[in-house]
């Protein structure tokens, strides 16, 4: 049975699609499809749902009620539970912005113009692509290779960094991923919490060059790490705040060492 988890505000679209969704065979057994009509009933429902009993597939509408943030709401608090969970957005929003966010920020696995030809088919064609993805990468592994901290998650396979469900991009380029030093560095704190990292440790964990990779070069890949977080929290500065109240990357000692110390006092 493939789970649907799907939040759209018309209803001519749910009259459209929900006939499809509900008789394709995706796995070979009857679906499951559970239709929110607004964000914020969306974001409850999620918050009410066993951690353990994720849906298959997360199939949002962008724009809603006139707001053009309520479908990226719900992926971050989809994102938040279940970092791994596809997520594909059905839009009338194709080539704009949104979709670039979509993509970009919100780290979506697929976007669909509602607009098309056969555009039933289409859909029903990149969720079976979807779950494919999802049943091969699971018969890869056993286990998710990503590493969880609180809110914070890296995934190892693509090197994306998320915290409260939103991707971490370059504070100076919201358009760019975060360059990949950065990332690296923050798994090492992450994998090391909650013991401190000086610049030579960090140098010989990613095989740098210690002359080249000096404390001043470690505190501005930290300073680009913390601004990428305060980005996320619409910029206020609040994760650095958190940092100087001893949570988050925190200064350590009189060595230029740093070490991670998650949020809330949540351990990895």
């Amino acid at each position: 049975m493939a789970s649907i988890f799907w939040v759209e505000d018309q209803s001519h679209w749910i009259k459209k699609f929900s006939p499809v969704l509900e008789r394709e065979d995706f796995d070979g057994k009857p679906n499951s499809l559970t239709i929110l009509n607004f964000a914020e009933a969306a974001r409850q429902k999620i918050a009410l749902t066993d951690k353990e009993s994720p849906p298959d597939v997360a199939l949002l509408d962008a724009r809603m009620n006139g707001n053009d943030q309520a479908g990226f709401k719900v992926s971050t608090a989809l994102r938040k539970k279940w970092p791994n969970l596809p997520i594909i957005y059905l839009s009338e929003h194709s080539g704009t912005e949104i979709e670039r966010d979509a993509l970009q920020q919100f780290a979506a696995t697929d976007f669909i113009a509602k607009h098309q030809h056969n555009v039933e088919q289409v859909l029903c064609w990149r969720i079976k692509a979807v779950l494919r993805q999802v049943s091969l990468d699971s018969d890869l592994s056993a286990t998710v290779n990503v590493v969880n901290s609180g809110e914070l998650t890296i995934d190892l396979n693509t090197w994306n960094v998320y915290w409260k469900g939103q991707r971490l991009m370059n504070p100076s380029n919201a358009r760019r991923p975060l360059a990949p030093t950065p990332r690296k560095l923050l798994r090492e704190l992450v994998q090391s919490s909650p013991r401190p990292l000086t610049a030579g440790q960090i140098a010989e964990r990613l095989d740098l060059d210690p002359e080249k990779f000096s404390y001043a070069s470690y505190r501005q890949h930290i300073k680009t790490l913390r601004r990428a977080f305060d980005a996320v929290e619409a910029g206020e500065g609040h994760f650095t705040e958190l940092c100087g109240q001893g949570e988050g990357i925190v200064t350590f000692g009189d060595e230029g060492a740093y070490l991670w110390s998650p949020p809330g006092g949540k351990s990895k």
